[in-house]
């Protein structure tokens, strides 16, 4: 797979592309960093004309009808709070943002699968923390062998992610694009210019 893998995985669908409106939950933080909670302009439009969302930035872009013109929204916070998932989905998304998109033998970032740290074979489960992101190289090459057996390590334990942690570590993972008027409401693990 060329490119970036985790740029990759994130389909982005084509309605995202031209103007797509960043999502803020009522107290003015993102639904989610990774994938950056974004709707396309057309479900703003929508939810603005709804009185579902306010809108605190805009495009100097417009949508126009024989009526009416509208200047496309780029930023819009939700009226009503939506409450945070506690419980984080074992997904393999989840897995490979756990494991910051590295290979957990070897740290390399390309063409990742996921391995089970016991093998199947060998009674090991299908949970976080028996799952860990691998290359295909290290993943072949381990097999359905133990660690011990191999004589691989982890980069680190595996274990299940609080979604508050999960959060943070998808801030660490700006997406390609950023338009101005995001960047207000977008922390990212960034230093601050002077």
């Amino acid at each position: 797979m060329d490119g970036d893998f985790r740029t990759a995985f994130v389909r982005e669908p084509n309605s995202l592309r031209h103007h797509p409106a960043l999502v803020l939950n009522a107290d003015y933080r993102p639904l989610s960093y990774y994938p950056l909670s974004l709707w396309p302009w057309q479900e703003a439009v929508k939810a603005a004309f709804l009185e579902r969302v306010t809108i605190v930035a805009e495009y100097d872009a417009y949508v126009r009808s024989p009526t009416t013109e509208i200047r496309i929204p780029s930023v819009v916070v939700l009226k009503d709070y939506v409450k945070p998932q506690k419980r984080v989905a074992f997904t393999r998304f989840n897995l490979f943002l756990r494991d910051e998109f590295l290979c957990q033998y070897c740290g390399s970032t390309g063409d990742l699968t996921f391995d089970h740290v016991v093998p199947r074979a060998r009674g090991g489960r299908t949970s976080w923390e028996n799952v860990v992101a691998a290359c295909s190289r290290c993943n072949l090459s381990k097999g359905s062998r133990t660690l011990s057996q191999t004589g691989m390590t982890l980069r680190k334990p595996p274990r299940q992610p609080g979604a508050e942690e999960l959060k943070n570590m998808g801030r660490r993972f700006p997406p390609n694009h950023l338009h101005e008027t995001w960047r207000d409401f977008l922390y990212w693990d960034a230093e601050l210019e002077p």
